[in-house]
């Protein structure tokens, strides 16, 4: 069974910086890739960012894009997502999720497994 725990998330200020993790486990985590997502009240969900099983090819959302920075160490089955310079727009529930492939994509509907979810809040 695939399970994808979060942590990391809470409340900061406009200008500062959180780290979210993800813990996976129930399978080979360095085959697949994997993405964060987030989804605001009253909005769809949103891409924020993937990165391939390699680690080697990732890709951003333009809202994020030269802010956050996501990563992986195979080696402790986590993903993380590093976001600096947040901004009260970030405000939103960030989830992590997992492909059954190898590649990048920004498609929600290709991934197979997802989070429970994280708060994160910025205040202005």
């Amino acid at each position: 069974q695939v399970q994808l725990v979060e942590s990391g998330g809470g409340l900061v200020q406009a200008g500062g910086s959180l780290r979210l993790s993800c813990v996976h486990s129930g399978r080979t985590f360095s085959w697949y890739a994997l993405g964060w997502f987030r989804q605001a009240p009253g909005k769809e969900r949103e891409f924020v960012a993937a990165i391939s099983a390699s680690g080697r090819n990732t890709n951003y959302g333009d809202s994020v894009k030269g802010r956050f920075r996501i990563s992986r160490d195979n080696s402790k089955n986590t993903e993380y997502l590093q976001m600096n310079n947040l901004k009260p727009d970030d405000t939103a529930v960030y989830y992590c999720a997992a492909r059954n492939f190898a590649s990048v994509t920004s498609y929600d509907y290709e991934y197979a497994y997802w989070g429970q979810g994280t708060q994160v809040t910025v205040s202005s």
